[in-house]
C-alpha cells in the first residue's frame, strides 16, 4: 500500500467517512423533484465550482517568491495539532488551579493562531520581515511555555515576552 493509497483510505475510503460522504448527499439530492433535475444540478454546480477555481489562484502561486511561508504554515500548524495531542494526554487532568495545564492551553492556541498567520504573510507588503517575527515570536513565546508545561521549569520563562513582543511587531507589520 502506497502512501497515496492510505491516505485515500483515511480520507474517503473508510466506512465512516463513506457514510459521512452519502449522508451529506442524500441531503443535498433531497430537494430535487425527480431524477432528472439531478444532472442539471452536478453540472451547473460542476460549471460554477469551475469558475470560482479558475478565479483563485492556488496559495502558493499567490506566494511567489515566498511560499515557503506557506510551507512553514503548514509546519507550524501539524506541530501545534501534535504538541496539542501530546499535552492533552501526557499532562495531568486539568484541576481548577493547574497552572501548567493553563499554560500548555495558552501555549497551544498562540501557536495555532500564529500557524494561521503564517498563511497570510506572503501577501504583506514586507513578507520576510513579518515572517521572520511571526515565527521567532511563535518561538519564543509558545516555546518557552510549552517547555514550562512539560518540565515545571522556569529558567527559560523570561523569553516568552520577549517572543510576545515579536509577536506583536510582526501583526504590526502588516499594516506598512
Amino acid at each position: 500500500m502506497t502512501f497515496t493509497d492510505a491516505l485515500h483510505y483515511v480520507a474517503i475510503g473508510n466506512p465512516v467517512s463513506k457514510a459521512v460522504v452519502s449522508g451529506t448527499t442524500s441531503l443535498f439530492t433531497r430537494g430535487t423533484a425527480t431524477t432528472n433535475s439531478t444532472p442539471i444540478v452536478k453540472a451547473t454546480t460542476e460549471v460554477v465550482g469551475a469558475k470560482v477555481m479558475g478565479a483563485l489562484p492556488p496559495l502558493w502561486k499567490l506566494a511567489g517568491r515566498n511560499h515557503n511561508f506557506v510551507r512553514l504554515a503548514g509546519l507550524s500548524g501539524a506541530s501545534a495539532v501534535i504538541l496539542g495531542a501530546i499535552g492533552s494526554h501526557t499532562l495531568p487532568p486539568s484541576h481548577e488551579k493547574d497552572e501548567s495545564k493553563t499554560i500548555f492551553e495558552t501555549a497551544n492556541r498562540f501557536h495555532f493562531f500564529h500557524s494561521l498567520a503564517l498563511l497570510g504573510v506572503p501577501l504583506a507588503k514586507y513578507p520576510l520581515l513579518a515572517g521572520t517575527l511571526l515565527v521567532t515570536g511563535t518561538f519564543l513565546f509558545s516555546g518557552t511555555l510549552y517547555y514550562r508545561a512539560f518540565t515545571g521549569d522556569k529558567r527559560f520563562a523570561r523569553f516568552a515576552p520577549y517572543g510576545g513582543f515579536c509577536l506583536i511587531v510582526g501583526w504590526l507589520t502588516l499594516l506598512l
